[in-house]
């Protein structure tokens, strides 16, 4: 687990000097750019001047071998804005007392963790965040993750929290993602900065931001779209964008469908995908990322639109319909929007996947920060564990655990059963004492109880799972704080139980 501390160090990398081509006699152990002279004595041969790199846009944002060179660089031009969400309907009960940035990811992560750590790596030191729906336990994790760890770097970097509020011009909550960010222009704008770099807190993927804006700088644009290509069955389930040669955004079209979806193909090439993939992935979609203009940014969300809600579906469209540069950037690699059950738990069960995982928590380069819990090694007492990801703290004693991620501090007693499933952890350590309390007045102890089997299911935080407990329905009644069922996808969701489930 990487923490926040430290985290601004990971900042772009310096543009690579242009190579030259003066050799030396390597049978002599004579090194590259050595040269000999007229009376064999060695001289130093001298490097050329570095030649300017010529960037072009065309180039996906997960290439290898395209450099960034930020003028000024991102940490003093550019502002992070990452959206909190709505009430995050989709992933109930797991939003019922969080956010959805705040859902537990990965064993020791929470999902506003990504879009943050993607800031930090791509040296976007200057991070808001705008909260409103049951935000408790997404401020409280950002205060314990980077209050402390950012403002002592340079250039004055932070992580900060934006909750919605009322004021006497605007008594309203946040209506959309576009209102958001207009009820706090009086504080973004008072920053130096060139653009605005809005975000989205529940989705999941790695990305050099600097590259994007490279490419919204060279393009001239006032705005620029991450763009998602993929194939025609997918494509139905997202916004689609089409471009000109040019790679300019001039159409949108809402989850099309027959003909609507064919008139949306476009030739991908031209933002830097190769010809055989643009082949397989026809069409892109909005990812639901941006790169604003300043000026552009006060001017449509005050005066062009200054009612609109949302920036997908009423600001970015009249942008274009205004006559407004709005350029497609295009990123291929791994992106997933955290939007429902179905794919929380595939997300989190991509982790596992071998050889090579969906994503990773485990690049050097570009490391995912969350806050330090000092918790000690995770301890297996003669477990059979197989293709999972086990968190930090845990006591896992006796049972069996497969293809299923393990969150921190989970206890899993003898003989339990724990497959394709998904198990969060638990926020506290119950001593001894309080074990032994709760089982002499019939309580459950916290973590999954002796000869449990747990299959394809997900157990949130803090769960009380008894012994012989299998996966089932559970009734609910006035004493039980929790809501199972079986969704549609075949696993089942076990939310805080408080008391033992049916035994069978």
């Amino acid at each position: 687990m990487a923490t926040a501390t430290g985290a601004m160090a990971a900042t772009s990398r310096a543009p690579i000097p242009a190579p030259f081509s003066a050799t030396g006699d390597l049978r002599r152990g004579e090194q590259p750019g050595w040269r000999r002279g007229t009376s064999g004595s060695r001289l130093r041969a001298a490097v050329p001047a570095r030649r300017p790199f010529v960037f072009s846009p065309r180039a996906v944002s997960d290439s290898k071998s395209s450099q960034t060179c930020l003028d000024p660089d991102a940490s003093t031009s550019v502002l992070g804005i990452i959206l909190g969400g709505g009430a995050g309907s989709r992933l109930y009960p797991l939003t019922k007392k969080r956010a959805k940035p705040a859902v537990p990811l990965g064993a020791n992560y929470r999902l506003i963790d990504i879009p943050v750590s993607n800031c930090l790596n791509s040296n976007v030191s200057k991070i808001y965040v705008l909260t409103q729906f049951n935000s408790a336990s997404l401020n409280r994790h950002l205060s314990r993750a980077y209050g402390n760890n950012i403002a002592g770097y340079k250039n004055e970097g932070f992580v900060e929290v934006l909750a919605a509020q009322q004021s006497p011009e605007n008594p309203n909550w946040f209506q959309g993602t576009a209102d958001a960010v207009r009820q706090y222009l009086w504080l973004f704008e008072e920053h130096n900065v060139m653009e605005y770099l809005i975000l989205a807190g529940d989705h999941l993927y790695r990305m050099d931001y600097q590259k994007f804006i490279q490419a919204h700088r060279e393009t001239d644009a006032d705005i620029t779209v991450a763009a998602l290509p993929m194939d025609e069955q997918r494509a139905t389930a997202f916004g689609l964008m089409k471009i000109d040669d040019e790679g300019r955004i001039v159409e949108f079209a809402e989850k099309p469908k027959g003909d609507k979806l064919k008139s949306m193909m476009v030739d991908t090439t031209i933002l830097g995908l190769d010809p055989e993939r643009a082949k397989e992935l026809p069409y892109i979609a909005s990812m639901g990322i941006y790169v604003f203009s300043k000026d552009v940014m006060l001017r449509l969300l005050r005066e062009k639109f200054p009612s609109a809600n949302d920036f997908g579906s009423e600001v970015i469209p009249g942008a274009t319909e205004v006559g407004m540069r709005v350029q497609a950037y295009l990123y291929d690699g791994y992106w997933e929007d955290i939007g429902t059950i179905e794919a929380f738990y595939n997300a989190n069960l991509g982790i596992t996947k071998k050889p090579v995982p969906d994503f990773s928590f485990y690049d050097r380069s570009s490391p995912i920060y969350t806050q330090p819990r000092y918790l000690p090694p995770s301890k297996v007492l003669e477990a059979d564990v197989t293709d999972s990801v086990i968190g930090e703290g845990c006591v896992i004693k006796h049972c069996t655990i497969n293809h299923s991620v393990v969150g921190l501090r989970s206890c899993i007693s003898e003989g339990a059963v724990i497959e394709d499933s998904l198990l969060m952890g638990a926020d506290y350590y119950e001593t001894e004492n309080d074990k032994k309390v709760l089982s002499e007045t019939g309580g459950i102890p916290i973590g999954i109880g002796k000869n449990a089997h747990i299959r394809k299911a997900i157990i949130d935080k803090n769960a009380r799972i008894g012994e012989m407990c299998r996966y089932c329905w559970f009734a609910a009644d006035a004493d039980l704080s929790f809501l199972s069922s079986p969704s549609d996808s075949g696993y089942f969701l076990c939310c805080k139980i408080t008391k033992v489930g049916i035994n069978l």
